[in-house]
């Protein structure tokens, strides 16, 4: 089974659709099976006295000015329904309160995401198991009994589901990434896990891969420079290319694990072995 490769965009669009479409055209043309997006209601994320506090930013002073000018409306989400529909890209988007969930429930979409924040909030995976779409759920900053209870969730409503090893850091530090919970997760839970990265570099993405992930997730830019919070630990055009087509190549060199001669080494072990008395290839 392929790995299911999502790149995220979340707010690196910088509330620009120009931008927007750009890393939408990155991704398709990388062979990204589907971008991701992310979702809020800002006056349900965030309190009054934080979104009132100062913060320079390219579109105000203050917090508000700036979570706004990142946030997409309906307006641009039906142009990234259209523009995606016309790339044949999967989007989706992960919500982070119930409006946003409601929000999302009018585009056709067959996959959801749960972010890492979002895993204990009882009602919340509630509302998003109730859809019935297939979710990657993210597990950064969660206990296992954080994991066990969204696990059961969505047991219960029959809703299609993996799990995705994420460490919630930014940028994550490789000695932070703990690599081996992807099999500590397979082993308890029975199920399918993705891995959820905020590394620099693609080094971590390869050796997930190598580990037997489902699904691959990286924040992607057009330029890591840009202003931006989620930008440092972004992959830019040229390398989200080169993680695709790596972890590709990564899934081939996999096999099935068989010990046997293969049939291009067959001529090989005759003109080799030849010298060998008697020897007889079996």
């Amino acid at each position: 089974m392929s790995i299911f490769i999502i790149a995220e965009i979340g707010i690196n669009h910088n509330g620009s659709m120009e931008n927007c479409k750009k890393l939408i055209d990155v991704a398709a043309n990388a062979g990204c099976n589907a971008v991701k997006f992310q979702k809020r209601d800002i006056e349900l994320v965030y309190t009054k006295d934080f979104l009132d506090s100062p913060r320079d930013s390219p579109w105000g002073t203050s917090q508000r000015d700036q979570k706004l000018a990142l946030e997409f409306g309906k307006e641009e989400y039906d142009e990234i329904n259209r523009y995606c529909k016309k790339l044949n890209i999967y989007w989706f988007a992960s919500a982070w309160d119930m409006n946003s969930v409601s929000f999302l429930k009018q585009y056709p979409l067959k996959y959801n995401k749960i972010a890492s924040a979002m895993v204990p909030y009882k009602e919340f995976l509630e509302e998003n198991a109730r859809l019935g779409r297939y979710t990657f759920i993210s597990t950064g900053m969660c206990t296992m009994s954080d994991i066990e209870q969204a696990v059961s969730i969505f047991k219960s409503y029959q809703c299609p589901f993996e799990l995705m090893h994420c460490v919630s850091t930014y940028p994550l530090k490789p000695q932070h990434a703990n690599l081996n919970s992807i099999k500590t997760l397979r082993d308890h839970f029975n199920c399918k896990i993705g891995y959820s990265g905020h590394e620099s570099g693609l080094a971590i993405s390869y050796a997930a891969a190598a580990l037997g992930i489902t699904s691959l997730e990286r924040h992607i830019t057009l330029d890591r420079s840009m202003y931006g919070s989620d930008q440092s630990a972004s992959i830019e055009p040229n390398g989200l290319k080169m993680l695709v087509d790596a972890v590709r190549k990564i899934e081939q060199a996999m096999g099935d694990g068989k010990i046997e001669i293969t049939p291009d080494e067959i001529p090989i072990a005759k003109k080799l072995r030849a010298h060998i008395p008697n020897y007889v290839l079996t």
